[in-house]
């Protein structure tokens, strides 16, 4: 399954929707950053969009609700170890209230991998940043880590939006 995602206005890419209403684009917005989101066997529809490959992924993505997504930059030796990470974690992620999905997307193109969670609303990924299931998954890796993991090859940085439904 590939993922592909742009930026733009949100007039720009409500365009967009209009001419490829086959490809049931998701949008999200922070202030003034809306990205338009594809998932699906598909090209792409965007000119210059990021283009993923689903490494894993559970629950169905929504129109509605509040998408964290963790950008993290993994060297090329590191990555099979990363995938390797996620393919094993023990699913706490998916057992919180307000869960709605996660989706391990590795990158065609660089070195920065997106994990990308979708929650009921903001209240539910903070419920889950505080609580014990998250100290535990990332006991080894996680923010209050001192020492990150070898795989990783920069400097990760978190990206939150909205989802927000056009008018049609």
């Amino acid at each position: 399954m590939k993922v592909s995602m742009t930026n733009g206005t949100l007039n720009y890419l409500a365009k967009l929707d209009k001419q490829h209403k086959e490809a049931n684009l998701l949008f999200m917005q922070d202030q003034d950053k809306t990205v338009a989101y594809y998932e699906g066997s598909e090209p792409s529809v965007f000119e210059e969009g990021r283009e993923y490959e689903i490494v894993d992924s559970a629950g169905n993505l929504q129109n509605t609700g509040y998408v964290v997504m963790n950008n993290i930059p993994v060297s090329d030796e590191g990555r099979p170890l990363f995938e390797d990470r996620f393919k094993k974690r023990i699913g706490s992620v998916e057992g919180m209230d307000g869960f709605q999905a996660i989706r391990i997307l590795r990158p065609v193109q660089g070195n920065t991998y997106v994990v990308f969670t979708q929650w009921r609303n903001q209240q539910s990924f903070e419920d889950w940043k505080n609580s014990q299931a998250f100290e535990q998954a990332h006991q080894n890796s996680g923010p209050k880590h001192k020492e990150k993991p070898s795989f990783i090859d920069g400097k990760p940085y978190i990206t939150k939006y909205q989802m927000v439904q056009l008018e049609q």
